[in-house]
């Protein structure tokens, strides 16, 4: 069996199956890990939610930003956007089913231990990986801020979860804004909540100290201080395992210990990617995209 990790889908299900195709992905004995962001600005979310709703457990998913803001628009009337695709699945005979099962993923996944894994050689130039090895991998959508372990980000993913499952239109409605923009244990309700969703949703850059920022989303080295990829702070409390995680198209195939970014552009005319992530120094599979170059919004 294999555990292959794909990077955001977003509506382009032609490179999508396209690319299953390549990797020989068998539903039966493989399993695919993807980082979210299954829907939007590509053509076919419709086709790329049934399709992977119908692998069922060979499947794993956590929400992407953009999977939370279609159940916005279907359960909480949020405003489609002019550069949205989600007409289709809002219109789709079976779109109840959809919407349920979309409500039913996680926002974060973590499987302990991997026995065949191990972290693949950092980039040329880079530092040597100080602290101790990964142990398992962590599965998220966009990022984790410098105060949170392992064990804390998948608490507070399931208090997201559970708000999202028993009251959507309420957590929803209330999801969108940039603050609180620095994490406090004393967050309560909606605050603590939308700064959950932030993190592990929409984050690229933050401060040492855990200060976010929602609006830059170029190259590393484009903020400018005090502004710094989250994965690069220096006292990371999650450095305990491997992330694997999307969301950052300007960032591209990004390998280093303890890190695997695979969102590689496709709905920008880049590519979509697979590693197999219980294979050491796995290499990368990658399907050009069918879409119009641009550059991400």
């Amino acid at each position: 069996m294999a555990r292959w990790a794909i990077g955001d889908i977003q509506g382009c299900g032609e490179e999508f199956e396209q690319l299953l195709a390549l990797i020989g992905f068998s539903p039966r004995h493989d399993r695919l890990w993807l980082v979210g962001d299954l829907v939007n600005r590509g053509p076919r979310s419709l086709q790329v939610l049934r399709q992977v709703r119908s692998l069922g457990d060979s499947a794993l998913c956590v929400l992407g930003n953009h999977d939370l803001h279609l159940l916005a628009v279907a359960l909480a009337g949020a405003k489609l956007r002019k550069s949205d695709t989600l007409s289709e699945v809002l219109a789709a005979d079976d779109r109840e089913a959809l919407l349920d099962w979309l409500l039913h993923r996680p926002l974060a996944h973590h499987e302990p231990s991997v026995t065949s894994s191990a972290p693949p050689a950092p980039p040329a130039g880079s530092a040597p990986p100080t602290g101790p090895a990964p142990r398992g991998d962590l599965l998220v959508h966009a990022g984790v801020v410098p105060q949170w372990d392992v064990e804390q980000t998948l608490a507070l993913a399931a208090e997201v979860e559970h708000a999202l499952r028993h009251e959507p239109r309420a957590l929803l409605a209330q999801m969108y804004g940039d603050r609180p923009n620095r994490w406090r244990r004393s967050l309560q309700g909606i605050e603590r909540r939308r700064f959950v969703v932030n993190v592990l949703t929409r984050l690229r850059f933050c401060t040492s100290e855990g200060r976010i920022d929602l609006k830059h989303k170029g190259t590393p080295e484009s903020a400018g201080k005090p502004w710094i990829p989250w994965f690069q702070t220096p006292a990371r409390a999650s450095r305990g395992a491997r992330i694997v995680f999307g969301h950052w198209s300007a960032l591209g195939l990004y390998r280093a210990p303890g890190l695997l970014g695979l969102d590689t552009g496709c709905v920008w005319g880049g590519a979509l990617t697979a590693i197999n992530l219980d294979e050491p120094q796995a290499r990368p599979y990658s399907v050009a995209s069918r879409q119009p170059r641009s550059i991400e919004e």
